[in-house]
């Protein structure tokens, strides 16, 4: 099968790792497979293509942007779809440059200014 054939070519990571490790290792990612409805959030916001491994999102948003395209559980889709955004340099640059959906980035400042304004 020519997904597990790609599968075992990955770098494997063994046991658990910490929140900021996660988030330090996707930064780096060049394209994300997932489940994860958290990590379809986290691609959209770091400009990392996404593809979702099941039938449906919970964030239709990502998709609606573009970041994000779910393929459904089926290995050939799987990979067909893979294979389509690795090969179109077009189609992989529209999904790292979607629209971010989740804010503005500014939520740290926005935060601080309240403190500020609350204690000054």
């Amino acid at each position: 099968m020519l997904l597990n054939s790609f599968l075992r070519k990955l770098p494997k990571i063994r046991g658990p790792i910490g929140y900021i490790d996660f988030l330090l290792l996707l930064s780096e990612a060049k394209l994300v497979m997932t489940d994860s409805g958290g990590i379809q959030e986290e691609t959209n916001i770091l400009h990392i293509p996404c593809i979702t491994l099941r039938d449906n999102t919970e964030r239709p948003e990502t998709v609606e942007a573009g970041s994000n395209t779910v393929a459904g559980i089926q290995p050939e889709r799987i990979m067909e779809l893979t294979n389509e955004i690795t090969e179109n340099k077009d189609l992989y640059e529209k999904m790292k440059s979607a629209p971010v959906v989740f804010g503005k980035g500014d939520t740290g400042k926005r935060i601080v200014d309240i403190i500020e304004e609350k204690f000054s």
